[in-house]
């Protein structure tokens, strides 16, 4: 199978599940400016959306929204311990925060990134993800991860969205819980590979 990602986009999230599970795949590389892979194609013509991830399967078969591609990857390497079985409640624990890190924290850090929007706007969603990260931050005492002691798809989601925090002015430097999180999620040799081979 193929991932195409871009450097530090929220596709290192389903990388790093790649990684973690040993599945075999190629990486290739998407200019999102361009919409060019790596090669030189039309990254339209594979994701209509022109967004990152997207996994192209051995049949040509594709699946993208990185959730969803962590969820597949985890379920069809049979990695209960990063997705819990169907029907469990911890399966629901894990896709409730999936559900959170997408809707709540990922899509607030867009308008960061969009040169069109104005400062004052910008502070406005800064405030708001401090305070989100102030939950989150509450959420981790006396745990290691998301959802207990167990690393899951979850926490590759809020390492990898988390680590556009400082380049966008928002910061979490006073968060202990975050600041462990995110030191002992980057020690994973998965997430050392996955930045390497990214970088």
């Amino acid at each position: 199978m193929k991932l195409f990602y871009s450097p530090g986009a929220c596709s290192q999230a389903p990388h790093i599940i790649l990684r973690e599970t040993g599945t075999p795949f190629t990486l290739v590389k998407v200019d999102l400016g361009q919409h060019k892979t790596q090669e030189g194609g039309n990254y339209y013509e594979l994701n209509p959306k022109g967004q990152v991830p997207l996994l192209a399967l051995d049949d040509g078969t594709t699946l993208s929204e990185g959730p969803v591609i962590a969820q597949y990857i985890a379920e069809q390497a049979g990695r209960q311990d990063l997705l819990p079985p169907v029907g469990s409640f911890a399966r629901y624990k894990v896709l409730e925060w999936q559900n959170y890190i997408t809707s709540e924290l990922h899509k607030s850090f867009s308008p960061l990134f969009d040169p069109r929007i104005d400062a004052a706007t910008k502070a406005l969603f800064v405030k708001q993800l401090g305070k989100k990260y102030k939950w989150v931050d509450s959420r981790l005492e006396g745990q290691a991860y998301l959802t207990g002691d167990t690393f899951t798809v979850a926490d590759a989601y809020l390492f990898v969205i988390t680590g556009w925090a400082p380049g966008v002015g928002v910061d979490l430097s006073a968060l202990a819980q975050i600041q462990a999180f995110l030191a002992r999620v980057g020690q994973r040799d998965s997430v050392k590979a996955a930045q390497a081979a990214e970088a």
